[in-house]
């Protein structure tokens, strides 16, 4: 299973109008993004129930913990390249920072392919190894939670394709699942419940829109309808017409959409505020990140858009840590490394032996990470407190904070 290639714009289309570099951008894959959830067409987890069975070692607590941490490497892409040191550095602050706890974190560089990721998951546990912390890409994770089944190891990932969860392999990432139910969840509050679903015909494009479509059902909202677009200019103007009109139509109250291509965002946007439609007259949603990168806080079309995102206070105290020892700001995701790493330490800190197994890494209480509070479930997912944020006076302003306990999450 693999992600489908992105439409190029067709020629001759008018640049003018158009942000800069977008008909480059849009005329290829979001690479990182994509491979986040490209999966095998046989997922570890698809025979297991919720209540699964226990699977992992137990350890004594009063020895290190042996961690593995899968990070990629030789890719030739600098944004990979940054990612990958950044998981490293941020482990390495969570090990360091396991006061009561001793984790003997060794890091292992699984490659670009899955083939690699493989084979240094084997050599990592023929070391010792007692738990598995990533890789990155849903493929390579699906593939390492196979391997390491029959050695009774769990794996955290840092994939947010809730489809490879499940068995052994737990996904870190912060899922389209979560976030879909927390921004619906929250539109209902608002009055928001006939919601319109506007999604990428990519691979992730369509694992989020469906996330949104059973955040709707989940919320007791109203589906008003959906479309799907190419991820591309020509497919973006090609739709925006339908779009206006199903907004337009008295029948909806918001838009949400997956604009999980970095670049789809701004454009889709652009052409739909050109069309009348905007925040807060039909409230806007996206799945990603809307402050990010910080040249969106100043896009007019972006203004009172609803978004998810982390609990900053922490968040904020970790990216002053990182760059201060490290030189430079952490990739988004160096969170994920430190959160897993923290959790262990946290389960080996207070004496349990049955921290690297599925009832010690599903407790009910979570865990406080560096973006708030998560707690991994028997299925593999994982749920985080989200806040609610939106953009106003080219600022982020948060709408709703993050719930500080696992009660905040719900059941």
């Amino acid at each position: 299973m693999s992600a489908s290639a992105t439409t190029r714009p067709s020629s001759g289309r008018p640049a003018t109008g158009l942000p800069t570099g977008l008909r480059h951008v849009l005329a290829r894959t979001a690479a990182v993004v994509s491979a986040l959830f490209l999966a095998a067409c046989d997922p570890v987890g698809s025979s297991q129930q919720a209540s699964g069975p226990e699977i992992g070692p137990l350890i004594d607590p009063s020895e290190p913990v042996r961690v593995a941490l899968l990070a990629p490497a030789g890719t030739g892409s600098q944004d990979l390249e940054w990612l990958a040191r950044s998981l490293k550095n941020a482990a390495r602050m969570a090990a360091g920072d396991a006061q009561g706890a001793s984790i003997d974190l060794r890091i292992y560089d699984s490659g670009a392919s899955t083939e690699s990721a493989v084979a240094q998951a084997n050599a990592a546990a023929d070391a010792g190894a007692q738990i598995i912390l990533g890789p990155l890409f849903a493929e390579g994770a699906n593939a390492v939670g196979n391997a390491m089944m029959p050695r009774n190891i769990n794996v955290l990932t840092f994939s947010n394709n809730a489809q490879i969860a499940g068995g052994n392999v737990f996904i870190l990432g912060n899922s389209f699942e979560t976030i879909a139910d927390r921004l619906v969840g929250y539109g209902m509050t608002q009055g928001k419940r006939n919601v319109l679903v506007v999604a990428e015909d990519d691979v992730a494009g369509q694992l989020g829109g469906r996330a949104i479509e059973t955040a709707i059902a989940r919320n007791g909202a109203r589906m008003a309808g959906r479309v799907n677009h190419p991820v591309s200019i020509s497919g973006i103007d090609a739709v925006t017409p339908q779009i206006t009109d199903a907004a337009q139509s008295g029948q909806v109250d918001a838009v949400f959409m997956t604009a999980n291509n970095q670049a789809v965002l701004p454009y889709l946007t652009q052409q739909l505020a050109a069309a009348g439609v905007r925040s807060p007259g039909i409230q806007m949603m996206g799945l990603t990140r809307w402050d990010q990168p910080g040249a969106r806080l100043g896009l007019p079309q972006l203004a009172e858009g609803w978004f998810a995102l982390p609990d900053q206070g922490m968040q904020r105290q970790f990216e002053a840590r990182y760059a201060q020892a490290h030189g430079e700001a952490p990739h988004q995701l160096a969170s994920l490394a430190y959160d897993g790493v923290a959790a262990i330490a946290s389960l080996s800190r207070d004496g349990r032996r049955n921290a690297l197994t599925t009832s010690g890494l599903t407790q009910r209480a979570g865990f406080t990470g560096v973006g708030g509070i998560f707690r991994l479930q028997r299925d593999g997912t994982i749920q985080r407190g989200l806040a609610v944020g939106t953009i106003r006076g080219n600022q982020l302003v948060v709408l709703d904070p993050a719930p500080r306990t696992a009660r905040g999450l719900g059941s």
